[in-house]
C-alpha cells in the first residue's frame, strides 16, 4: 500500500475498509468508462471533468471568463465555450497556468466534499478519482492504489475524432503531460481498454476483488 498523508482521511487513504483509487491513462483510453465500471462494483466515482462543466455553470466563473477573454470564450446562449477555452490556454502556457491556479482549487474541494459523503455511505466500498491530472498534480500519492487504463494509440487518435482533434492535436495535448510510461511504471494494475466494454469489465472485476482484497 502507498504512503498517503492527507489530512481529509486521517492521514490515511484507507477508512473503513474503503481504498482510494487513482485511474491515470492516455487521452481517449477510456478512464472514465473504466471508472465507471468500478462505480458498477459500487464504489463511488468522482469525475474531475463533469465537475469542471459544473463549474462553467456558476456566474461567478463565468464572470472570471469573460473578464480574462471576453466574449470569445462563450457561446451565443451565454454558455462557457470550452474548445475555444483549450485554443487560449494551449497556446499560451501562462493563460493556461491562470485557468489550472483557479480551476483546480474548486474542483478539490468538490473531490473533498464528495470523498467525505462517500466515507459516510456505508454502501461504498471505495473511492474512484478519475481526475486527468492525477499524477501531474500529485494526487497520486494520495491513493491507495493507482489503476493504469491502456489503450493503443491509433485506438485513441479515433476515439478523440469526436471532440475535433486530429493525430497532431492529441500528440500536443499529451506532451503538456507526464509520459504515458512513467503513468504506467507508477500504477498498480494495467487494465486494457480496446472497445470491448465486456472485456474491460470482466477486468475492472479481477482488479477491484484483488484490490479489496488487501483491506480485509
Amino acid at each position: 500500500m502507498r504512503q498517503v498523508r492527507i489530512l481529509l482521511y486521517d492521514s490515511v487513504g484507507l477508512i473503513d475498509g474503503k481504498p482510494i483509487i487513482g485511474i491515470v491513462g492516455g487521452i481517449g483510453s477510456g478512464k472514465s468508462m473504466v471508472a465507471d465500471l468500478f462505480g458498477e462494483l459500487g464504489a463511488s466515482v468522482f469525475h474531475a471533468d463533469q465537475v469542471v462543466h459544473q463549474l462553467y455553470t456558476r456566474d461567478e466563473v463565468r464572470k472570471t471568463l469573460r473578464g480574462w477573454w471576453g466574449d470569445s470564450v462563450f457561446h451565443p446562449d451565454g454558455s462557457v465555450n470550452r474548445a475555444a477555452i483549450a485554443i487560449s490556454v494551449f497556446q499560451v502556457p501562462k493563460e493556461r497556468a491562470r485557468l489550472e491556479a483557479y480551476v483546480h482549487p474548486l474542483v478539490d474541494r468538490e473531490r473533498e466534499r464528495l470523498s467525505r459523503l462517500a466515507i459516510g455511505n456505508q454502501q461504498i466500498k471505495a473511492l474512484i478519482w478519475d481526475v486527468p491530472l492525477l499524477v501531474e498534480t500529485d494526487l497520486h500519492k494520495q491513493c491507495d492504489v493507482v489503476v493504469f487504463v491502456d489503450g493503443p494509440v491509433e485506438l485513441r487518435r479515433d476515439r478523440v475524432k469526436s471532440r475535433g482533434w486530429d493525430a497532431e492535436e492529441l500528440a500536443r495535448r499529451e506532451n503538456f503531460q507526464l509520459p504515458l510510461d512513467t503513468k504506467r511504471q507508477i500504477a498498480d494494475y494495467v487494465i486494457s481498454n480496446v472497445d470491448d466494454v465486456n472485456a474491460a469489465r470482466s477486468q475492472v472485476r479481477v482488479v477491484f476483488s484483488r484490490i479489496r482484497s488487501k483491506f480485509f
